[in-house]
């Protein structure tokens, strides 16, 4: 059986062109970042550097538009691969992953198993803003534990979207070189 299948992923090369994907990093690197947080137990944020390191931008208005835009008219053929009906989409986190940054394999929601507002997602968005070629590590892997198979997305150009089930088991291994750009987002 093939990986991709297996995972059920859903990719497109060319979401956003070069020039695009190469703006919203400009806009990046000239803006104030957060510390990531990450969701646990409590609805409060929080920040743990043995589960998730990585950098948070809060962009303008304009350029989020832009991707919640993109994401809306992508919106049914994400339904039609899934097979689901979908609602809004998150607002998009746009993140920087430098040397030694990471996140610990994880769900992002619609396991059931807490009782947070994330579980909502049904489908989880990462759209890589650098190619994967420009940096060590920093991969996105899938697992499914049950069968002991993994997928590891690390083949793509800037500008490709890749969406998933929520409570596929991911993550992003540690940064060895150079700097991972990329966008989350959740459709619920």
């Amino acid at each position: 059986m093939d990986s991709t299948n297996h995972f059920e992923l859903f990719a497109r090369e060319g979401f956003f062109d070069k020039s695009t994907s190469e703006s919203i990093v400009a806009a990046m690197c000239s803006s104030e970042s957060v510390q990531a947080t990450l969701y646990g137990r409590t609805a409060s944020r929080s920040i743990d550097n043995n589960v998730r390191r990585s950098l948070r931008y809060d962009l303008p208005i304009s350029i989020v538009n832009v991707v919640k835009k993109k994401l809306f008219e992508c919106t049914s053929e994400v339904e039609a691969h899934f097979r689901i009906r979908l609602g809004e989409c998150e607002e998009p986190q746009f993140l920087r992953y430098r040397v030694g940054d990471f996140f610990v394999a994880h769900q992002d929601g619609n396991t059931g198993m807490l009782r947070l507002d994330q579980e909502n997602r049904r489908v989880s968005v990462v759209i890589f803003l650098s190619p994967g070629d420009i940096h060590g590590g920093g991969r996105l892997i899938f697992h499914d534990y049950r069968t002991n198979s993994r997928y590891e997305f690390s083949t793509y150009k800037a500008g490709t979207l890749v969406a998933f089930r929520s409570e596929t088991t991911h993550e992003v291994t540690p940064v060895t070189s150079g700097e991972r750009f990329s966008i989350a987002c959740w459709y619920r």
